[in-house]
């Protein structure tokens, strides 16, 4: 279902966001603590303190999606650092952090153009 939105940008909530906060909380937090617009094309992240559970903003037409994702095992590899702005991310990156892996890889596979069949 993610997959299937138009989002054109991912900011990601670094540190850890009181997960009792709903949409309206979520979208206040955006428009006064990261001075963006919540009614942009853009997906807002927040992770709660554990790293175990996080939510996902996003206006599309006429009202908010909240996305709530919860592991049952291990921890999202978040960015603890609560004093820095909010990470914009590629839904690539949005991609590799929900599937546990770390935003920190250096390097990904090259894209290949093949020109014939051998």
């Amino acid at each position: 279902m993610l997959s299937e939105i138009q989002a054109d940008r991912v900011y990601l909530a670094c540190g850890s966001t009181d997960m009792r906060k709903s949409i309206d909380g979520l979208a206040v937090l955006v428009k006064e603590g990261f001075h963006l617009d919540p009614f942009s094309s853009a997906l807002f992240v927040f992770c709660n303190r554990q790293r175990d559970k996080l939510k996902i903003l996003y206006w599309e037409h006429n009202g908010f999606w909240l996305y709530y994702r919860r592991l049952e095992r291990g921890k999202f590899r978040w960015p603890t650092d609560a004093s820095a702005a909010p990470m914009k991310m590629t839904r690539r990156e949005l991609r590799w952090l929900l599937d546990g892996l770390s935003l920190e890889q250096h390097q990904e596979h090259p894209e290949v153009t093949a020109r014939t069949v051998i």
